[in-house]
């Protein structure tokens, strides 16, 4: 290959449209770009996404790739899921922690990866690994297995094992660890304050047991760590994002963890790094630091610009060829273990998919996730008279994190319980003052309803706390559903009946109604504690 080929390789891009554009077809014609990442924005259905990956491999095919595309994807499952019509939905991490099962895991991981494979798509970037040990993380939440290392360990390896026994590539994310943090690396650069020793015995751990289980790709995080980066600050910017650390990179993923697969970074456009050096920069820096693949997701100039900033520090000397050269070498073995021109998706293995047994393979995760944590007041299962009402609240505000595109479905919710009992009221929460709002619910209820009032994150929303609180000083039979992040009764610990679906894809929000209504038991067990209330549950 030449330097420009071998360069071409190194970079992972994003594009817009369900069709190849002129812009990516530029970039795997012209500058021999070498793998792409797809978002829900190119996908549509099965047979769309299917032919929409062959006509990418073909179009590098035909500008003389020497081996197939990579093409990513981050389908964690949950509420992170990027496949759409056709696809099966399958509980994200933290439902599948509380469930517990390194088979069911496993099993989960794999037919995802089948589907993934299926379509064309041959790498996943997941699992999740970081432990999620801060109730206030905006950006992981529910996308970890929970907050128990060693479980997280246990549950990482058997996504693993279970990517690999599907043929996709598996990516371990977010190393070193973003668990521990309360600010968006979307947004601006988290801080991570903690020493080797902390690491080595929370963040590491399932870092460490995904390896061992054989994961080909680890993305690197960007969040700072002062312990470990404290000689690698530039004179104009003191902290810098873990992606462009040869000390974590080189020094903690490759000497101390024994990592030689390929290291790829997390998008270049996330703010963490275009507010500090720059996407076009950032992209230099993470390949001097030892990076293999650098993720550049959204924008055409910032792929180009990122390409001709590599080019240009080969030029003067900044970034050594052999560096390029090495990373190449990494990305060729892997796609030379996993990809060929002679095996990418047929048409047949579409139709070939066992879709019933990924079916019930869902449909047994979700009713053993749902979680019931508290019933002091015995209201579930719901004995409700065909006279009385139900009075769901819910609000309509969608926009969560950058990593999300899937909105919270109330129309969904309100109609699975509406086909069990047809006395049923939707009130949208607005932003009045809680206080006023609580005033006016009550006003228009009466004192026999059921309330369920779903939540989203309220732990970290004001206005949602408020209002629960509000409610559950009236005496009302109020029951608080966690549609999202399981934290939400810290804001509201008086509350007497909380269940709790970790996400709210449909069939989460369909299971829990029907554990609402006694036609499932709740099986889940907590997998992070909420202090105060409720301990960390480790007897799987």
């Amino acid at each position: 290959m030449s330097l420009q080929e071998q360069i071409g390789q190194l970079l992972v891009v994003g594009f817009p449209g369900t069709t190849p554009n002129q812009e990516i077809i530029d970039l795997i014609q012209h500058h021999h770009v070498g793998g792409i990442i797809l978002f829900s924005r190119n996908i549509q259905n099965a047979q769309q996404v299917f032919a929409l990956t062959q006509s990418l491999q073909n179009i590098a095919q035909a500008a003389g790739h020497q081996q197939p595309l990579l093409i990513a994807i981050d389908q964690e499952n949950g509420i992170v899921s990027r496949l759409g019509e056709g696809a099966t939905i399958f509980p994200g991490n933290m439902a599948l922690g509380a469930i517990g099962s390194e088979q069911i895991t496993h099993d989960v991981a794999m037919a995802t990866g089948r589907e993934l494979k299926a379509l064309g798509i041959n790498m996943n970037l997941a699992p999740v690994v970081d432990v999620n040990n801060n109730p206030a993380n905006p950006v992981i939440g529910v996308r970890s297995f929970g907050e128990d290392p060693q479980q997280v360990a246990r549950l990482a390896a058997a996504a693993v094992k279970g990517f690999l026994s599907s043929g996709v590539i598996s990516t371990l994310k977010h190393f070193p660890g973003h668990g521990d943090t309360a600010v968006d690396s979307h947004l601006a650069l988290p801080t991570i304050p903690y020493t080797l020793e902390r690491l080595e015995e929370v963040e590491l751990v399932p870092f460490k047991s995904g390896i061992a289980a054989g994961a080909a790709c680890v993305m690197i995080a960007h969040i700072y760590l002062p312990h470990l980066m404290q000689h690698e600050a530039l004179p104009t910017l003191p902290t810098l994002p873990a992606t462009l650390s040869p000390a974590v990179l080189q020094g903690l993923l490759r000497e101390k963890l024994a990592f030689d697969g390929v290291i790829i970074s997390d998008c270049m456009e996330m703010s963490a790094v275009t507010d500090t050096v720059g996407a076009e920069q950032g992209s230099v820096m993470a390949l001097q630091a030892g990076t293999d693949l650098v993720l550049v997701s959204h924008l055409y100039n910032r792929q180009l610009g990122s390409l001709e900033a590599i080019e240009t520090a080969l030029e003067v000397g900044t970034l050594n060829p052999a560096m390029i050269r090495l990373a190449a070498e990494r990305v060729l073995a892997l796609k030379e273990r996993y990809l060929s021109w002679h095996t990418l998706s047929t048409p047949t293995a579409l139709t070939a998919l066992d879709r019933q047994s990924h079916q019930q393979l869902s449909e047994q995760a979700y009713s053993l996730s749902t979680t019931l944590i508290r019933n002091e007041d015995t209201l579930v299962p719901l004995r409700v008279e065909p006279t009385e009402r139900i009075v769901v609240l819910t609000q309509q505000k969608n926009a969560l994190t950058r990593v999300e595109d899937k909105h919270f479905p109330h129309d969904y919710l309100v109609e699975c319980i509406r086909q069990r009992h047809p006395h049923v009221q939707t009130i949208f929460t607005a932003l009045h003052p809680a206080a006023q709002e609580c005033r006016e619910i009550l006003a228009t209820t009466s004192a026999t309803d059921i309330i369920i009032m779903a939540t989203v994150n309220a732990h970290l929303d004001q206005h949602q706390a408020e209002l629960m609180r509000c409610l559950v000083q009236s005496d009302r039979r109020v029951i608080g559903l966690a549609v999202r992040n399981p934290y939400d009764l810290l804001a509201f610990p008086q509350l007497r009946t909380y269940l709790v679906t970790y996400e709210y894809t449909q069939p989460a929000l369909a299971t829990a109604v029907r554990v609402l209504f006694g036609e499932l038991q709740p099986h889940g067990h907590l997998p992070v504690s909420l202090p105060g209330i409720y301990p960390l549950h480790n007897s799987y």
